[in-house]
């Protein structure tokens, strides 16, 4: 089976216009005419959402969609504390960090508070992608190296240096000589007692191979979640031994939180539960609730490394994104939204194995807080993947007002990451949907 790219995955076929309802094609057709034919729309009926509210969207015919797909609202779509403090903050001045402002400063220290020391040095940027750039450039200019190891089915960004660090952006192929990809540790089909030996002689051989081609290793990044890769979660602390190889080598552990932070697994960050403390961690969508701001987080010694040539971010950490951020660290702890993520993720995946006892197509069931994988298959005792059912069943979601996505090489694993203000009546809607969406396509 061919490997997909993460753009492709349940993207809507652009050669199918012609056949759409009358109120979207011409909609769907004016997008294609602006922005091309390398645009990106989800869905083989697309929708045209008018209105967000808590972890649910709204499109232009008043139908009422759960959001299981978006990390980006974190405590909610059209959140009022988020849009009161970014529209009083622009009211009065928005501008960039060569000057001294007390949004920005409090805002950095109160997210600084949240990371376990020795991180305690911020860079503020605007998007993940941007992040990611940023830390493997300190990693680089730290170790002296230049080789980076990901997973297999990574993805941490769209610069062109993060591109190549992201093989689900080019159908899993490594398309740069100092990029090394190992297998993602799949805890579906390693067994739990050898899955960390695994991934961490992976890791080593992939530096040895990276040593023996003249390369220098520098950092290993993923995010701890491996959502791209399918979402693998457990056991808590597999991903130790790996760091360990990694620092036994001279290399740097970035940790990419912008899936997995501002607690969607149960914890602030995703990294606490392996209780292991990265030397870089970067972080995006979640960050501002849908106002575009990102930031890296690091220890002295490696922003150091950033001085012969400084970094400077026009638009990032400005007092309008640090208002933004302000709103979403108060919500967060003030509504209880991470022990919430833990409550409704449990709840959510007992609820989805419970279902696969009478649908062996559901494969396996997985994740930790509001972030859970649900594995398609042919068979569940050969565990061969069924892409094609996964696409129909997110289709059929679709039309029984779900909105969801795909993950995994093949596309065949549902990516369940809805906005962390879903409750257990939430998960209860899902599994309705999800029950009556099986059924409808014979599953």
């Amino acid at each position: 089976m061919a490997i997909k790219s993460i753009l492709s995955m349940n993207a809507f076929d652009q050669s199918n216009v012609g056949s759409l309802p009358e109120d979207i094609k011409g909609e769907t057709q004016r997008r294609l005419d602006v922005f091309g034919s390398a645009s990106v729309l989800f869905f083989q009926e697309p929708i045209e959402v008018v209105k967000g509210e808590g972890c649910y969207l709204f499109d232009n015919r008043g139908n009422k969609f759960l959001d299981c797909y978006n990390n980006v609202a974190c405590i909610g779509h059209g959140h009022p504390r988020v849009a009161e403090y970014v529209g009083k903050q622009l009211s009065i001045v928005n501008t960039h960090t060569r000057y001294l402002n007390k949004v920005v400063d409090d805002y950095a220290e109160k997210l600084i508070k949240t990371f376990p020391k020795p991180l305690d040095k911020i860079a503020m940027t605007c998007t993940g992608s941007e992040s990611n750039d940023l830390a493997l450039r300190a990693a680089f200019y730290l170790t002296g190296g230049r080789g980076v190891i990901v997973t297999s089915g990574a993805y941490h960004g769209n610069s062109y240096l993060t591109t190549f660090v992201s093989p689900s952006s080019t159908n899993g192929k490594v398309t740069a000589d100092f990029v090394r990809a190992v297998p993602a540790p799949d805890t579906y089909r390693i067994a739990p007692d050898v899955l960390a030996d695994k991934f961490a002689n992976d890791v080593e051989k992939a530096i040895l191979d990276l040593e023996a081609h003249g390369i220098k290793f520098a950092a290993i990044l993923f995010d701890d979640i491996f959502s791209s890769d399918g979402v693998f979660a457990d056991p808590s602390g597999f991903i130790k031994k790996a760091i360990d190889v990694v620092h036994k080598h001279g290399g740097v552990y970035i940790a990419d939180e912008v899936q997995p932070g501002f607690g969607r697994t149960g914890k602030m960050w995703g990294f606490m539960r392996h209780d292991v403390v990265p030397d870089i961690v970067t972080m995006g969508k979640p960050m501002g609730n849908g106002y575009p701001m990102a930031a890296m987080v690091t220890r002295s010694e490696i922003i150091d490394a950033l001085k012969g040539t400084g970094y400077f971010n026009t638009f990032g950490g400005t007092p309008g994104a640090a208002a933004a951020g302000t709103a979403v660290l108060e919500v967060l702890q003030e509504d209880d939204l991470i022990n919430n993520a833990k409550d409704a993720g449990d709840y959510l995946r007992a609820g989805l194995k419970e279902l696969a006892k009478d649908h062996p197509c559901i494969g396996d069931v997985r994740g930790a807080g509001l972030f859970t994988g649900l594995e398609v298959v042919k068979d569940p005792e050969t565990k061969e993947v069924d892409a094609e059912s996964a696409t129909l069943l997110i289709n059929r979601l679709r039309y029984n007002n779900v909105l969801i996505g795909a993950a995994g090489p093949y596309g065949n694993i549902l990516k369940i990451r809805p906005p962390l203000r879903f409750y257990r009546k939430d998960a209860d809607f899902f599994i309705d949907a999800i029950t009556k969406s099986l059924k409808e396509i014979g599953k």
